[in-house]
């Protein structure tokens, strides 16, 4: 009896051990990678990268146990103004030739409460890797017509481009810079459980 005990309890522990996170699928038709950075001071600028993959592993029952490692394609800059975006590619922003991708990899989920938790990790910009933290919603699991099992988050941050080597700006003789040196980062992911 004794050794039965034994031998269910050391499953137990084997099994406790083992993450359950499943891992997902990203559904770019339905996910976006978007910035917002000042301009001028007064005004803002809005742009997207539309070229990016994510590895994702989570349980919805265990958010902690999740990681997430993403990667932009960084000349799929668009903002809505070609001559722009040609200059975001140059070396006076990102680089692209040099550094083709931003990444970001996980290294922790924290501060779970409820739906909205907190992803620690590395995001690597240019030749400059900081560790920087994303707040995260998680919008919940859904079952869509064809029998998928979807999910979805919403990821925010705001970083110092400066911290990141893209530094070029521009003094306004009123004041200020021409680009702004924080910029806010939003990025909303749904998902498809893989079978």
């Amino acid at each position: 009896m004794l050794k039965r005990m034994a031998v269910v309890g050391a499953v137990l522990v084997a099994f406790a051990g083992t993450s359950q996170a499943a891992r997902w699928e990203l559904d770019k038709a339905h996910s976006s990678v978007g910035f917002t950075v000042r301009h001028l001071v007064i005004a803002k600028v809005n742009g997207s990268f539309g070229d990016f993959t994510a590895d994702i592993e989570f349980d919805k029952d265990n958010l902690e146990q999740g990681s997430v490692k993403m990667t932009v394609q960084v000349a799929s800059v668009d903002t809505d103004d070609e001559k722009r975006d040609e200059h975001l590619r140059s070396p006076d922003f990102f680089d692209a030739a040099t550094y083709p991708t931003m990444v970001f990899t996980s290294k922790k989920v924290h501060d779970v409460s409820g739906d909205e938790f907190k992803i620690t990790g590395d995001l690597t910009i240019r030749d400059v890797t900081k560790e920087v933290t994303f707040d995260v919603e998680f919008n919940g699991v859904i079952d869509d017509p064809w029998g998928n099992t979807k999910a979805a988050f919403t990821a925010t941050t705001a970083i110092n481009r400066q911290d990141f080597n893209v530094k070029w700006n521009k003094t306004l003789d009123a004041g200020g810079v021409l680009v702004g040196d924080e910029v806010k980062i939003t990025i909303e992911l749904e998902l498809g459980m893989v079978k």
